[in-house]
């Protein structure tokens, strides 16, 4: 196309904005789109971003310059006096790599053309660069082609550096020179080192998954599950199983499209495992690193955790709190109230959002919280806190664990808190309305950043747990009293359940005493009793006479047996005075004094010798025959 022709095209365009038969459709639309962005004709130069800026762009796009690294430098030596040289930009069209004919640099200096210009269509309109990242495919500029007067002094073709994977344009390539270096294959030269970018980015994407993969399979036994998912740079799933998939499906019908998370596609590497924590709460993640640069991770969605060897905290701990996780069915109660209560905690617990507990004392909150843990699987460790039950300057400590020397006999190797122990699982914080003030802000940030410092130390700990709050206090009005935060009070409680106390569950009441009678029964290797009596106040009550249990059979046989002679004159029965019995027998002595010794002789009886008495044989006490205080109901059977 003759020059003069294209320059009288442009002249036109630029008066009156009239299309030209003579431009081809591609630049026509690049001039059309220029104009709508208010782009100069006699704009000078390109602008040119600030060296902050393109040392960020350039680490940003550093895969991008490793793998044009070959053909840049090859470019440095074929086109050293070709009057022309070859760029690599950024997806934006930032100039990241300039190389060739020393003329031709210094000169595309005057236009920006250099490291740093930012040449796409919004900035400096018409151009090989913008305008083949603006339509995604190559394009060759000529001389008036370009939309600013000042750039038509080049010639210039462009071609798009697509990924491997998704085929997304991430940058491209141009060679560039002056307009009397116009060569038609400049444009088939562009396109090919487009694609021998992209091949060295396809074998080193190839290694970096490779290098996932021997990761993953390292690690695999440890996991103990089948939901796993392995990625690599930009979310590209480069491993996953189907019940991984269904799972994520299941919690969200965009968290994979197109074979890969595209919740990371524009995330940088560090920030990779805040946000899948995000999307997938609960799931772990491993980030695998080649020379200290992240190539990607495995992300598993339940993660098993194997036990951990008993430590000295642990061996010490109370073993009543080492339970099997709680399933809802098990929960003792078939009145329509507590029928209605399981249904409400099921679904909260399929939720996974923090629960508040309330209810009277006795009601069974922790039974409520641990088939809330258990509702999960695995279900992780069940950490439970009683707030109330410490003085105010351990609850910090217990709670958030403490460093070495952190204050006056503090433990020389530091100790973990129960925040960090329920990491993975479930932390329950009962009496949360006795936590002290000054420590409700510090869980507050806890539970919003999921970091966790111990007293004495300055290195965060990362947890991701559920959380379970108990309560018999009207937290409200703690909340109105200024005794309760309340913003910590909402993020505890974004779901409520209150638990109903026994006496408005009407029926299960002989439902828990059976319960325990069996319980107790099988305990002391008896058959079931069946039990009479009046209603005690709360299920607590009822679990009492399975304490009083144990303790029966903690003494020896004569215990046992004393027990049972007790156990009897606690239940026989007041009929007259106590003293009745002596009076009679000293009347009956004497009525006989000065007679016969035995009183048999009196009544004409004969004396016959006492036949040696054999071992008392007592029958074992039943465990509900104990008495269990002054104070306790008797229980019959």
């Amino acid at each position: 196309m003759p020059h003069r022709e294209i320059a009288r095209a442009w002249e036109a365009f630029h008066q009156d904005g009239a299309a030209s038969a003579v431009i081809r459709p591609a630049v026509m639309a690049s001039w059309q789109r220029s104009r709508l962005h208010l782009i100069a004709a006699d704009r000078a130069a390109a602008p040119l971003v600030s060296e902050a800026e393109l040392f960020r762009r350039r680490h940003q796009n550093n895969r991008l310059v490793t793998a044009a690294r070959p053909a840049m430098e090859e470019a440095r030596h074929l086109l050293s006096d070709a009057h022309s040289m070859l760029i690599l930009s950024d997806p934006d069209g930032t100039i990241l790599e300039a190389e060739g004919d020393a003329r031709a640099l210094d000169t595309g200096q005057e236009v920006k053309l250099q490291q740093g210009g930012l040449w796409c269509e919004a900035e400096i309109g018409t151009n090989a660069i913008g305008t083949a990242l603006a339509c995604g495919r190559p394009v060759q500029i000529h001389a008036a082609e370009h939309f600013c007067a000042p750039v038509q002094r080049w010639t210039c073709a462009a071609a798009p550096v697509r990924h491997p994977l998704d085929r997304e344009i991430i940058g491209a390539v141009d060679i560039s020179g002056s307009t009397d270096t116009f060569n038609p294959q400049n444009l088939a030269h562009a396109v090919a080192l487009a694609h021998q970018i992209e091949a060295v980015l396809g074998r080193r994407m190839e290694m970096e998954h490779e290098q996932v993969l021997r990761h993953f399979l390292s690690k695999r036994s440890l996991w103990l599950t089948e939901e796993i998912l392995a990625f690599g740079r930009s979310g590209a799933l480069i491993y996953s199983t189907d019940r991984a998939l269904k799972e994520a499906a299941r919690r969200s019908d965009r968290l994979i499209s197109d074979g890969r998370l595209t919740a990371l596609k524009d995330v940088t590497p560090d920030a990779w495992a805040a946000r899948i924590a995000q999307l997938l709460p609960g799931a772990s993640v491993e980030i695998v690193r080649e020379d200290g640069e992240e190539i990607g991770g495995v992300v598993v969605l339940h993660a098993a955790r194997r036990p951990k060897p008993a430590s000295r905290e642990t061996s010490q701990r109370d073993p009543g709190r080492e339970l099997e996780p709680l399933a809802f069915d098990a929960i003792i109660g078939e009145s329509a109230i507590m029928q209605e209560v399981k249904a409400k905690a099921r679904r909260m617990a399929e939720s996974g959002l923090p629960i508040l507990l309330e209810g009277e004392t006795g009601v069974g909150k922790e039974v409520f919280a641990r088939a809330i843990h258990g509702a999960r699987a695995p279900a992780g460790p069940f950490v439970p806190l009683n707030c109330g039950g410490l003085p105010r300057d351990l609850i910090a400590s217990e709670l958030f664990g403490y460093e070495k020397g952190a204050f006056t006999g503090a433990d020389t190797s530091g100790k973990q808190g129960k925040v960090e122990a329920a990491d993975g699982g479930l932390l329950c914080l009962d009496e949360i309305g006795e936590m002290p003030l000054e420590l409700q802000s510090y869980l507050l940030r806890v539970l919003e950043d999921g970091v966790v410092y111990r007293v004495g130390g300055h290195t965060g700990r990362r947890v991701d747990l559920r959380l379970v709050s108990m309560t018999n206090r009207d937290l409200t009005g703690e909340v109105a009293a200024g005794r309760f935060r309340k913003d910590l009070f909402y993020r505890i409680a974004a779901l409520r359940l209150r638990i109903p106390p026994l006496r408005e569950r009407g029926e299960d009441v002989l439902l828990l005493l059976d319960h325990i009678g069996r319980s107790a029964a099988a305990r002391a290797g008896l058959p079931p009793p069946a039990l009479h009596g009046s209603r005690p106040r709360g299920a607590r009550g009822l679990f009492l006479a399975r304490q009083c249990a144990r303790a029966a059979q903690r003494g020896g046989d004569a215990d046992r047996h004393g027990q049972r002679r007790r156990a009897h004159r606690w239940e026989r029965p007041a009929t007259g005075n106590r003293h009745g019995g002596r009076r009679r027998a000293r009347r009956h002595r004497s009525a006989h004094r000065g007679g016969s010794r035995h009183p048999r002789r009196g009544r004409g009886l004969r004396r016959q010798p006492h036949p040696r008495r054999p071992p008392p044989r007592h029958r074992p006490l039943h465990p509900l025959h104990a008495p269990c205080g002054s104070g306790a109901r008797r229980l019959t059977t």
